[in-house]
């Protein structure tokens, strides 16, 4: 069965997308864990990240460069924190979290409610800092 992701991939759920290539998708975390919360997957549904094949992961990095550099320009913060953690979607994919202190990518807080308009304007406001 399609992963949640391979569902938003395909178009059948929709998502607020941040950027895409042919390869890869970044996309807002609707329940984000500070404003600018972004999910970069590859297209391809792997479970594991390391199950990805060298190249392809090192690809998957490359592509979360221009989309954590147009957050930083976007949402005021110390630095872009990342993580892989990879239980709740069987579905590769890194977490690129605004940073203020390191409080702010602990997954056991509680995860924001922001509205579909709050979504769409930081999605928006993302997408048109990628250089």
């Amino acid at each position: 069965m399609a992963s949640l992701f391979t569902k938003i991939v395909n178009g059948e759920i929709p998502c607020y997308k941040i950027h895409e290539d042919e390869k890869h998708l970044a996309f807002l975390d609707i329940m984000p864990l500070a404003k600018g919360h972004v999910l970069c997957i590859p297209k391809k549904e792997i479970d594991y990240i390391y199950d990805l094949p060298a190249e392809e992961l090192a690809e998957l990095w490359k592509f979360t460069i221009p989309v954590a550099k147009a957050i930083e320009k976007t949402v005021p913060c110390k630095r872009i924190g990342t993580a892989v953690i990879g239980l709740e979607v069987p579905h590769t994919h890194i977490h690129l979290i605004p940073l203020q202190s390191v409080e702010d990518i602990n997954f056991s807080r509680p995860k924001m409610n922001p509205s579909k308009e709050d979504l769409a304007l930081i999605a928006d406001q993302i997408s048109s800092n990628i250089e």
